[in-house]
């Protein structure tokens, strides 16, 4: 079986496929071909990465011109096809740990923002390599939760004042990556002395 990175990016590539450049996404003002060109340039321009964290000058500015580019330069099949391939040669080896967390949030952005989408029941081996990346994300998020109590898992105290937050691992990974909006995860005050 192939990693859990690589079967999300085909299953993402299948559905871009699938709805075409103009689909919905749940990035807000993004479409499908937007998508598709920011995990291009995420991938094969490293210098494009600062303004993906921040609007401001010059990084903003650069990488905005690096996506234009993008989209002059290749056609919607080609964008398709550079986001199958996967990473340069040189970076595959890191694929599972950068792009596993990358690729599920970015299918979910895709399938949620369609009307016809239903949860999705992952593996627990899935989850595993999920949950592994969710911790330390969850020590970053924009609204840090005092704990994760993640559906058949031991929780997880991160000592924040935020709320406990519990649910299956894929939907902690959305609420975590700022999906709050789509991810199905029960919010509860934090208990005093928790």
């Amino acid at each position: 079986m192939a990693p859990f990175c690589q079967r999300e990016r085909q299953a993402l590539c299948d559905l871009l496929v699938q709805l075409g450049p103009d689909a919905p996404t749940l990035c807000e003002g993004w479409r499908s071909a937007d998508l598709a060109t920011h995990l291009v340039l995420r991938e094969h321009r490293p210098d494009a990465v600062p303004g993906m964290l921040t609007k401001r000058p010059p990084f903003g500015p650069w990488t905005e011109r690096l996506q234009k580019g993008i989209e002059r330069a290749f056609g919607w099949d080609d964008l398709v096809q550079r986001v199958r391939s996967g990473p340069p040669a040189l970076l595959r080896r890191l694929d599972p740990q950068f792009n596993s967390v990358e690729f599920f949030v970015h299918h979910e952005d895709l399938r949620r923002a369609q009307p016809s989408w239903r949860p999705r029941d992952l593996t627990p081996a899935d989850e595993d390599i999920l949950w592994a990346r969710a911790r330390p994300l969850a020590r970053f998020a924009r609204r840090r939760p005092s704990r994760l109590e993640p559906t058949g898992r031991p929780p997880l105290s991160l000592g924040g004042a935020g709320p406990v937050a519990s649910g299956p691992v894929g939907e902690l990974v959305l609420w975590l990556m700022g999906r709050e909006g789509v991810a199905q995860v029960k919010l509860s005050e934090r208990q005093q002395g928790s």
